[in-house]
C-alpha cells in the first residue's frame, strides 16, 4: 500500500509558499472540498440521467434523446435549465415553511454522505473512523423531509406518499444496517478506507462479495428500496398517487427531489462498490500487473497508474450497478405496499440477522479468513 497523502496539509502549504497567510490559506481550503463534492456529485447525476434515458430506450427498442448534443448528452443539462427557469408554485392552504424545508432536508444529508466516499486510495474528503455509521445516521434523515413534504402539501396523495416513504425507509434501514455491520465486523473498522484496504492483496478473490454474498444481496435490495427505485417506488407510484409527495411541487423544489433521487442512487452504487466489490482495488493485484508490465514496485509511473486505475475502477463498478438498477426498472413490476413491508420485516430482517450471527461465529472460528 502506498502511504496516504495529506491533501489538506499539502494544499495549505502550497498557498503559504505563495505568500498567503496561514489563516487565509485555511479559510480557502474549508469550502473547497464541499464545492468539489457538490460539483462531482452533480456531474455524476447528469451522466446517470443520460444513461437511464439511453438504457431505457434500448430496453424498449426506441431511440431515446439524440438531438440535444451528440447522442443527446446535453439532454440532462436542458432538463436542469428547464427546472431552474420554471415557475415555483406554492399551492394555497399549504404549510409554507415545511413545504419549503422538505426538499432541502431530503437533499442535504445525501450530499453530506459523499464526505466518506473514497474514490481512490488518497481521494476521500474525510477519512472518518466511524464513516459507515455516519452514513447510516444521515440516511435516516431524508425520510423526515419526505414526510414533511407530503404532510405540508395539503394533498391526500402527497400525504399517502410521505407516509409510504417513512414506512419504507424504516422497514429497510434495519436490514441495511445489519448487513453493513457484518462488513464492519469482518474489517474491524467502520472507516470506508479501512474496509477497502481490508479487501486488498489477492485481487478479485479478496473482495467481500465472496465472504458476504447474502449480505451483498440484502444491501443491494435495501439500497434500491431506500432510493425508491422500481420495484420499490411506492412513495411516488404514478398510477396510484399521481406523483406521491412530489405532486404539488414545481420548479427548483421539484428539481431538488429529482437531484436527490439520482444523487442517492449514485451514492448507493458507490457504497456497494466500496463495501463489497473492493472499491478502488483492481481485479488483478497492482503489484502483479506492474511486474507483468516490467515496472518496479517503487516506480512513480506505477503509482500514477495505480491512482488512475483506482478512480476508474471505483466509477466502473458503481456505474455497472447503476446499469443493473436501470434494467430492473424495466424488468420487474412494482410490488404492492403489503408485499414491500412483508419483504422487509418478514424476510430481509431475519435473514440479515442470521447472516450477522453467522459472520460473528465464523470470525471466531476462522479469524484469519474472516478478518480476525
Amino acid at each position: 500500500m502506498n502511504p496516504g497523502i495529506d491533501l489538506q496539509g499539502t494544499f495549505i502549504q502550497s498557498l503559504k509558499d505563495l505568500g498567503i497567510p496561514s489563516g487565509a490559506a485555511k479559510a480557502i481550503w474549508m469550502p473547497l472540498p464541499m464545492f468539489l463534492m457538490i460539483i462531482g456529485a452533480t456531474v455524476g447525476v447528469l451522466v446517470v440521467v443520460w444513461l437511464e434515458r439511453k438504457i431505457s430506450a434500448a430496453a424498449q427498442q426506441r431511440i431515446g434523446p439524440e438531438f440535444a448534443g451528440p447522442l443527446g448528452v446535453l439532454q440532462p443539462v436542458a432538463d436542469g435549465l428547464k427546472l431552474v427557469f420554471k415557475e415555483d408554485i406554492v399551492p394555497a392552504k399549504t404549510d409554507r415553511l415545511l413545504f419549503t424545508l422538505g426538499p432541502i432536508i431530503v437533499v442535504i444529508p445525501v450530499f453530506l454522505s459523499y464526505l466518506i466516499v473514497p474514490f481512490g486510495q488518497n481521494l476521500v474528503i474525510a477519512n472518518i473512523s466511524v464513516g459507515v455509521f455516519l452514513w447510516i445516521a444521515l440516511s435516516s434523515i431524508a425520510p423526515i423531509g419526505l414526510l414533511m413534504s407530503g404532510y405540508s402539501s395539503n394533498n391526500k396523495y402527497s400525504l399517502l406518499g410521505g407516509l409510504r416513504a417513512a414506512a419504507q425507509s424504516i422497514s429497510y434501514e434495519i436490514p441495511l444496517a445489519l448487513s453493513v455491520l457484518a462488513i464492519a465486523m469482518m474489517s474491524n473498522s467502520l472507516s470506508t478506507i479501512d474496509i477497502v484496504e481490508q479487501q486488498s492483496g489477492y485481487g478479485i478473490f479478496s473482495w467481500n462479495i465472496w465472504r458476504q454474498p447474502v449480505g451483498f444481496i440484502i444491501f443491494w435490495i435495501a439500497a434500491l428500496a431506500e432510493c425508491e427505485r422500481l420495484p420499490f417506488d411506492l412513495p411516488e407510484a404514478e398510477e396510484e398517487l399521481v406523483a406521491g409527495y412530489q405532486t404539488e411541487y414545481s420548479g427548483m423544489k421539484f428539481g431538488l427531489f429529482y437531484i436527490g433521487s439520482y444523487v442517492n442512487l449514485v451514492l448507493s452504487a458507490l457504497l456497494v462498490a466500496i463495501l463489497y466489490l473492493g472499491g478502488w482495488e483492481f481485479p488483478i493485484p497492482i503489484e502483479m500487473l506492474g511486474s507483468w508490465l516490467g515496472f518496479n514496485e517503487a516506480s512513480p509511473l506505477l503509482q500514477v497508474i495505480d491512482a488512475s486505475l483506482g478512480i476508474t475502477m471505483t466509477l466502473l463498478k458503481a456505474y455497472f450497478l447503476i446499469f443493473i438498477a436501470v434494467l430492473l426498472r424495466w424488468t420487474l413490476p412494482r410490488v404492492r405496499i403489503d408485499q414491500l413491508l412483508n419483504l422487509g420485516w418478514k424476510f430481509l430482517l431475519p435473514v440479515s440477522l442470521v447472516n450477522l450471527l453467522l459472520t460473528a461465529a465464523l470470525k471466531l472460528a476462522f479469524p484469519g479468513a474472516f478478518g480476525g
